[in-house]
């Protein structure tokens, strides 16, 4: 990779880490759901209107996509993080997309899983283990538990993307975020009821303003159009090590932000986790595939 590319990488990469403390200013003013809701309104207004629909890709497919995406991914993610699933934490745990979207891959896609990728799925998951043992306080296990749902819808995406493949991922996630605009307002309804939106006016704040753009505009359009014009320049194997430091980003982040700190027992599972997306992702192609 060129190294004007490479920096432009790292940038994504740690804005994606640092997104979860800004969800958490968010969090501080505006009901979970709502949050979300405004992120992808934005996402999706005004570009939608400026930007052709993307060709070759079923509209129920894409609903479905703007559906997981916008309320199974990150609605659970906000979500999560009101019930007390610190940025930090969120962000490595959301990692275990990674782990989920390769074994249902092999349902799926009959792709092969290999020997290493086993390995960093062994050690991702008892570092995961080491963590909810260790996280003090019911809310964190519910909030681990949350983000492993949201992983597995964000895995789902992954694989309607693979099925589809959009030639312009930009478009495509402006017009999905249209379908998850829709879907997020009927679920916030049915959960806390109108008064969550007719309360805006007062609740939000200039923070979680600066939140939502900063969610709808850094991290969506501008992280994704950089983050797919990688991934078609350059080999996966060369772009997808980078998001490694999506973890390290969200904890350093949350620890100058708020002050984050784990308990050393805590970090043993950690670790765990990082080593583990560490051979996941690194892991040599060529090596053997283990039988599924």
């Amino acid at each position: 990779m060129r190294p004007p590319h490479i920096l432009l990488g790292i940038l994504v990469t740690l804005i994606w880490g640092s997104n979860f403390s800004v969800i958490e200013v968010g969090l501080r003013a505006l009901d979970p759901f709502v949050l979300t809701t405004l992120r992808f309104v934005f996402t999706a207004v005004p570009l939608v209107f400026f930007i052709r629909r993307p060709q070759g890709v079923p509209l129920a497919a894409m609903a479905a996509y703007g559906i997981l995406f916008g309320a199974g991914l990150w609605g659970v993610v906000n979500l999560a993080m009101a019930n007390g699933m610190s940025p930090g934490l969120s962000s490595i745990v959301l990692q275990f997309t990674a782990f989920i979207t390769v074994i249902l891959s092999a349902m799926v896609f009959r792709e092969p899983i290999r020997a290493p990728q086993v390995i960093g799925m062994l050690l991702g998951t008892a570092g995961l283990a080491a963590v909810i043992h260790v996280a003090p306080g019911t809310s964190t296990l519910a909030g681990t538990l949350l983000i492993l749902l949201a992983a597995v819808n964000w895995s789902l995406c992954n694989l309607l993307v693979k099925r589809f493949r959009p030639p312009d991922m930009l478009a495509f996630v402006v017009w999905t975020s249209a379908f998850s605009v829709p879907a997020l307002v009927v679920l916030t309804l049915l959960a806390k009821g109108p008064g969550v939106f007719m309360a805006l006016p007062a609740t939000l704040t200039w923070p979680a303003m600066g939140s939502v753009l900063f969610q709808a505009y850094i991290t969506t359009i501008f992280g994704y159009a950089v983050w797919n014009h990688l991934m078609k320049t350059y080999p996966a194997s060369s772009v997808a090590p980078l998001s490694l430091l999506v973890p390290v980003s969200g904890i350093a982040t949350s620890w100058l932000v708020f002050g984050e700190r784990f308990p050393p027992a805590l970090w043993l599972g950690v670790a765990l986790i990082l080593v583990g997306i560490a051979v996941f992702v690194l892991a040599p192609r060529l090596s053997k595939p283990a039988s599924v």
